[in-house]
């Protein structure tokens, strides 16, 4: 097959992968709805990132070792799914606070400026998110080397399929914050706020407990 009909499956593939409801589409979503477009698109910015560690190190074959390893498969897997635990309570923690915040409109003020995120944080969220799943990592090594045609220089092209999922992804996430962002007004409601962030919260602890309850069974 040819490099443009390489690309071609690749595009198809890629973005089953993205529109499929999943981890990255919960973030994205709390953070349009929660935070803003920014804060949104810091997440969108980190998930990207991540994925592009992974085609990366799927081009050069470095994934191949997360295969061939049962230890550092189970340890990536153990600190992946802490990671999403801990990001869940969080939300629930924070779901928490909406709460409580809402007794007196002085502590509305308050909480409202101490409650917005920076988008560092945002960022950090959606590349660890990604970056800690063994599963994504697996699934680049096993589908990427497919999309590389004979004789195709492997980093080059698997540098260029990441970045074609990272456009995928922007436009996937753009659609997603562009429909939150027409839905504000309702959104911003403390109650609808609350109960985002233990429906966020929940899925991400799902998440986490999946990913650990796979590796020791």
């Amino acid at each position: 097959m040819s490099v443009a009909s390489e690309i071609g499956a690749f595009v198809a593939v890629a973005t089953v992968l993205t529109i499929t409801p999943g981890l990255d589409t919960t973030l994205v979503l709390r953070a349009a709805a929660s935070q803003g477009t920014r804060i949104a698109y810091a997440t969108v910015f980190g998930i990207c990132v991540g994925v592009l560690c992974w085609g990366l190190a799927a081009a050069v074959g470095a994934s191949a070792i997360l295969a061939a390893s049962p230890t550092a498969y189970t340890v990536l897997c153990v600190a992946g799914a802490a990671y999403l635990i801990w990001l869940g309570i969080g939300m629930l923690r924070r779901a928490r606070k909406r709460g409580r915040s809402q007794q007196t409109s002085e502590t509305d003020a308050i909480n409202s400026t101490a409650g917005k995120e920076i988008p560092f944080r945002a960022w950090s969220r959606g590349f660890f998110s990604n970056l800690l799943n063994p599963r994504f990592g697996l699934f680049y090594m096993a589908m990427l080397p497919q999309f590389i045609p004979e004789g195709a220089p492997h980093f080059l092209m698997g540098l260029s399929l990441a970045l074609i999922h990272n456009v995928i992804d922007l436009i996937w996430f753009s659609l997603l914050i562009l429909g939150i962002h027409f839905l504000g007004h309702w959104l911003n409601k403390p109650p609808v706020q609350r109960g985002l962030d233990c429906v966020a919260g929940v899925v991400v602890i799902a998440f986490g407990a999946k990913l650990i309850i796979s590796v020791l069974l």
